[in-house]
This record gives structure tokens, sequence and C-alpha cells, in this order.
């Protein structure tokens, strides 16, 4: 029998709002919004610190991100649409409905996606690499445990929110939900507790986090190794907690769309680590592709310029002395 929240020791409250305005009338700011910002900010920190650490130059990682997180959120909210076709495709939906009544680019009116993030993502990451000549490999290692930390940081926009809950639950650690909620399951009475995946979830990316770090100092996981690991730990995790969500989701062959996404970002995590520690069991011998070397600052560079250079020897008393008497028999 589902329990109430009263009928339980203990319990998670949601938060009595999901935003706040700036002023009377004014936009209203979600806190989702800033869960998300902040994640952003964490891991630029934590992946400049990481980067420069092997020699990059630094804040190189704002060059990248520039490229990167746009195309991750047109890749989120695509991977969503996509992934909930009915909602805006159906028969009695008209067929530019994503795009005009429920905006292709209103993430906050429908839904972004994480691994449409990834997507998008890592082809911004793979052409802001090209374009500062860091290796894709060498930033995807540095991005690895700061991308879990903001995606641990990010899920406590769902609690705000209080979306993509799981089951209804006995358990004292089950999350109240306030009713009515557009969210809240057909035909259960209120009060039930909901199983809160975003705790899950949060716990799980932390423990991550901390795995990668240990994982790649003490086994000096190159050449996206430690991504794959990532992809591995944060997409097995998504497999159970995914199981647990009682949101709208399209199901293919019994199990619903991301369940299938988390299973293939499993099997690429393998196939990634694999294929690349065959390929590369050395290490890497730079964060920059050959030719795009960064040299720091204050490094004297004399080549291909029209400036001049004097490398000769300095003056000795000796030399100095026979220019002053060359001086005075010209004169």
């Amino acid at each position: 029998m589902l329990s109430h929240a009263s009928a339980v020791v203990a319990s998670i409250p949601s938060p009595p709002s999901n935003g706040f305005t700036l002023w009377p009338g004014g936009p209203h700011i979600y806190y989702y919004a800033l869960c998300i910002l902040a994640g952003m900010v964490v891991a630029a920190f934590l992946t400049n610190r990481r980067l420069t650490r092997r020699g990059a130059e630094p804040w190189v990682v704002v060059d990248i991100a520039l490229l990167a997180v746009p195309l991750a959120i047109i890749g989120a909210r695509l991977f969503h649409v996509f992934t909930h076709w009915d909602f805006y495709f159906s028969e009695d939906q008209e067929w530019w409905n994503p795009f005009v009544k429920d905006a292709i680019w209103n993430v906050w009116d429908g839904g972004i996606a994480i691994y449409g993030a990834l997507i998008g993502g890592a082809l911004g990451a793979w052409l802001g690499c090209r374009w500062t000549g860091i290796r894709f490999w060498t930033f995807a290692d540095a991005l690895a445990p700061g991308l879990l930390l903001a995606q641990a940081m990010g899920r406590f926009g769902n609690w705000f929110n209080q979306e993509l809950f799981g089951l209804p639950t006995d358990l004292p650690w089950g999350l109240e939900i306030a009713y009515p909620n557009a969210a809240w399951p057909v035909g259960l009475p209120e009060g039930t507790l909901f199983h809160p995946t975003f705790l899950y979830e949060v716990i799980w990316n932390g423990l991550g986090v901390l795995f990668l770090l240990w994982a790649g100092s003490r086994f000096t996981l190159q050449w996206g190794r430690l991504f794959a690991l990532y992809l591995i730990w944060y997409s097995a995790g998504r497999i159970v907690w995914e199981n647990l969500r009682i949101d709208p989701s399209e199901v293919f062959f019994g199990l619903r769309t991301n369940v299938w996404s988390a299973i293939f970002g499993v099997l690429v995590g393998l196939v990634v680590f694999v294929v690349q520690t065959r390929r590369h069991p050395g290490l890497e011998p730079s964060p920059y592709r050959r030719g795009r070397e960064w040299s720091g600052d204050g490094a004297v560079q004399s080549q291909d310029t029209d400036e001049f250079v004097d490398v000769s020897a300095p003056p000795t008393a000796e030399s100095i002395t026979d220019t002053a008497t060359s001086v005075v028999a010209v004169k």
C-alpha cells in the first residue's frame, strides 16, 4: 500500500518555488537555469586547471566552450524533441508545433536531454579543438570529472521544478511533491511519496567525480580513456534511475528511449576505452596537435619574423680596447 507523507518518520520536501523575479513584473529567473549555469562555471574552472597542468594555454577551455556550449544546448533540445515525437508531432498537432507553439528554443517549456547535449557538445568541442590546436581526446579527458560534477549540480534543478521523480515509495527518504502538479500520476492520492531520482543521480555522479579523479591520477589515463570511463559510469547509473522514473517517454521494445541511450553510452565507453588502449599504449606527447604547440608567456619567438635578434657574444675588455684604438686611428 502506498504511504502518505504523514505516515513516515522523515521525507524530502520539495522547494516552495522554482525561481524568483528580479522585480515586480520583471523576468522570472529559474533555479534550474542557475543550477545549470553554476555547473558550467565549475566545470570550466576544473577543466582549465586540468588542461593547464598538462601544459595547455590557460583558459583555452573558454575558446572551446564558445562552440561546445551552444551546440550542446541545441543537441539537448533536438534530442528531447525527437525522443518525445508524439508530444510534438501527434495527429492533433500541426507539423510546425515544436517551432511555434512549444518553440524548439523554449527549453523552459519542454525539456532538454543530456545525451543530446553530449552529442552536440562533442561536435562543438571537436570544432573548438581544431580551432585552438588542442587534442580532442586531451580535452575530453580533462573535461570528464568537471562534466560529471556539472551534471550532479544540474540535477538539483529537477528538485526545484518538482519533476522527473521516480515511482511511489514508502521509504523514509521519499520525495514530497506538491499537489496538484502537472507531473502528478493519475490515480495516486495526495501525500504519496516518490523516489528522489534527482538525489540518487547527484550521489552517483558525485562518487563518479571522485572515482574519475582517482583513476586518472592513479593510472594516468589519457587518449580518451578517462572520458570513456565517464561514459560507462554515468550511463550505468542512468540505466537504473531511468527505470525508476515515471515521466512520459517513448518506449521501444519495452524500454524507455533514455534507457536505450544509456545502454548505448556504456557500449560506446567500452569501445573507446579498448580501441584507444590498443591504438595508443603510451602517453600523449603534448596536449596540442603537432605543429600547434603553445609556447607560453614570455617565450621569445624569433622564427619567421622580420625583427633582428643580436645573438653575438657580449663585449670583453680586450675587444673594447681594440675598438677604441680603431676609432682613434680613424680620426
